[in-house]
C-alpha cells in the first residue's frame, strides 16, 4: 500500500512499445536503473507488442535507449497526483469562468437600463428624469442602491409641481414611471377691445357675429383694412367698446405664375445592394463583414439595429445590419397636357398653404400658357373662398 501510495502522488504512466528491438529496450532500461513494473507481452496479427508501467520521471529517461534500440513508445494510460491536478486545472478554469459568466448576467441585470416616462402633457421627459436622478434614479444606477418605489414615488411629486400622483415600477432592468398632473380649469385669454377688419381684398361670403356689431353684408366688396365687425357697439350716447368675436369668409382670387418642366427627374432603386454586419457595444460599433469601398455611385443606407433582450432585460449590446441600396436617377419626358397637370397641382397646394387649410378652391382659370426651353408656363387664377378676418386693436377716447 504504501509503494502504491508513493505511485500515485509521483504519478504513473503504462506504455506501449512497439517497432525495433524491444527485448533489449526492456533490458537496458532496467540496467540503467529505471524503474518498470508490470511488464507484458501481447502479439497481435504476428506484431509482437512490450506493455510496462513507469513513474513519470523515468518515463522521460526512456528517450536514450529508445534510440538505441529504435523503438517507438505510446502512453496507453496516465494515472497519479500530477495528472488529476491537470484535469482539476482544466475544471477549475472552465468553472471559473462560468461563475463568471453568470457574476456577470447577476451584475447586468442589477443595472437600470431603461427609464420610460408615461402620461406627461405638460412636463417634459427631461425634467422629469431630471428629478428622478436627483433622488438616485437615472440609467445604469445599482437595483440595490434605489430608494423603495413608493418613497420614491412621493418624492417625485413633491419634487415635481403639478403632478396629482407618480406611480413608479420596476420590472427587471426597465423603470417605468407614470405620470398623473393636475387638471386646472382653462382661463380665457385676455382681449383689449377690438374690431374685426378684412385682411384681404374680396366679396363676404358669410358673416356670423358673435360679439360686436357687423357692418357689411353677404354679397359685399370689401377692401384689405375695412372694419367687418365693429367692437363699437350701442348709440352715440350710450355707447360701449367690447371684444369683437366672429366668422367671417369671402372669396379671394390669387394669381399664380407656374412653371413645370417636361422631363420629370425620380429616384429608383436598381434592386443591386451590398450588407455590412456591426457587432454594438453601447454606443460603438465594430464591423464585422462588408468590408471595402461601395460599388455603387449613388446609393442609400438603411440602418437596422437589433439589442440582446431575454424577457423585461435588454443589454446594451447587439448587432447592427447596413444595407446599402444603389439608386438611379430616372428621367421621364411628359406631354404638354401631363405636365400642365403637375404644374396645376403644385400651384393648389401653394394657394391652400397661402390661405389656410379651411380654405375651398371654387375655380381656376388659365389665363395665359406657352411651352419653352422645356417648361410649360401658365398664368392662372384662382377663386378661393377662405377666412378673412383680422384683428385690429380697438383705441376708445372718452371725452372729460
Amino acid at each position: 500500500m504504501r509503494r502504491d501510495g508513493l505511485e500515485w502522488l509521483r504519478g504513473v504512466v503504462v506504455v506501449q512499445a512497439r517497432g525495433g528491438e524491444a527485448e533489449m529496450l526492456l533490458n537496458k532500461a532496467l540496467a540503467g536503473g529505471l524503474s518498470l513494473s508490470e511488464i507484458r507481452w501481447t502479439s497481435s496479427g504476428g506484431d509482437k507488442k512490450l506493455y510496462f508501467q513507469t513513474s513519470v520521471s523515468d518515463f522521460f529517461r526512456l528517450r536514450p535507449y529508445l534510440k538505441e534500440t529504435g523503438c517507438r513508445i505510446h502512453v496507453v494510460e496516465r494515472r497519479g497526483l500530477p495528472f488529476w491536478l491537470v484535469r482539476a486545472e482544466r475544471r477549475l478554469w472552465f468553472s471559473g469562468g462560468l461563475m463568471l459568466f453568470f457574476a456577470m448576467i447577476f451584475m447586468l441585470s442589477s443595472l437600470v437600463w431603461s427609464i420610460e416616462v408615461e402620461g406627461n402633457v405638460k412636463l417634459t421627459e427631461d425634467e422629469i428624469l431630471q428629478a428622478a436622478k436627483q433622488e438616485g434614479l437615472y440609467h445604469f444606477q445599482w437595483s440595490f442602491r434605489l430608494k423603495d418605489m413608493d418613497v420614491l414615488s412621493k418624492r417625485l411629486v413633491s419634487d415635481l409641481p403639478g403632478t396629482t400622483w407618480i406611480g413608479v415600477e420596476k420590472k427587471g432592468t426597465k423603470v417605468r414611471i407614470q405620470v398623473v398632473e393636475m387638471t386646472l380649469p382653462e382661463q380665457s385669454p385676455l382681449h383689449n377691445p377690438r374690431h374685426l377688419v378684412s385682411s384681404v381684398d374680396g366679396v363676404v361670403t358669410e358673416i356670423i357675429a358673435e360679439a360686436g356689431r357687423p357692418v357689411v353684408k353677404k354679397n359685399s366688396r370689401v377692401r384689405k383694412g375695412q372694419i367687418l365687425i365693429s367692437g363699437a357697439i350701442g348709440s352715440e350716447s350710450h355707447s360701449q367698446i367690447v371684444v369683437a368675436k366672429g366668422t367671417v369668409k369671402g372669396l379671394v382670387w390669387y394669381e399664380f405664375t407656374v412653371e413645370s418642366p417636361l422631363v420629370q427627374r425620380m429616384k429608383i432603386y436598381t434592386g443591386e445592394k451590398q450588407t455590412k454586419w456591426y457587432a454594438v457595444f453601447g454606443s460603438r460599433a465594430l464591423q464585422l463583414s462588408g468590408f471595402g469601398e461601395v460599388g455603387f455611385q449613388q446609393f442609400e443606407v438603411i440602418t437596422h439595429q437589433e439589442r440582446v433582450s431575454w424577457r423585461n432585460w435588454s443589454l446594451p449590446i447587439g448587432r447592427m445590419k447596413e444595407t446599402v441600396m444603389e439608386s438611379e436617377l430616372l428621367e421621364r419626358e411628359l406631354s404638354a397636357d401631363e405636365a400642365k397637370t403637375v404644374g396645376l397641382l403644385r400651384a393648389r397646394a401653394e394657394v391652400i398653404e397661402k390661405a389656410g387649410t379651411d380654405a375651398i378652391i371654387h375655380d381656376e382659370i388659365v389665363l395665359h400658357e406657352e411651352s419653352d426651353n422645356g417648361k410649360v408656363y401658365m398664368k392662372v387664377l384662382f377663386e378661393v373662398e377662405q377666412s378673412i378676418v383680422q384683428e385690429m386693436p380697438l383705441v376708445h377716447m372718452q371725452g372729460d
